[in-house]
């Protein structure tokens, strides 16, 4: 693995379980699959999802890896290098 920020990213605690932060203040329900910032926990939908918070939200804040809180799923993706792992 030769990205960084994979290598150096933690598991904050999600936030909440209950689904996208950003989905579920607007009143929608609407997302796909559910991804958690490792910077700051914040939980967002997918980029198959209608409003793509998690991918947003790394464009707000620059914060570069994100994981799947899937069932069964265990990967991480770093926007900055584009990687997985």
């Amino acid at each position: 693995m030769s990205c960084v920020h994979l290598v150096e990213a933690s598991s904050p605690l999600s936030r909440t379980a209950e689904g996208c932060q950003e989905c579920l203040e607007i009143g929608s329900r609407e997302w796909v699959h559910l991804r958690e910032c490792l910077t700051c926990g914040q939980v967002g939908c997918c980029d198959s999802s209608a409003y793509r918070h998690a991918t947003g939200h790394f464009h707000r804040t620059g914060h570069p890896v994100m994981r799947s809180v899937q069932p069964g799923e265990s990967w991480r993706w770093c926007y900055v290098d584009e990687e997985i792992g």
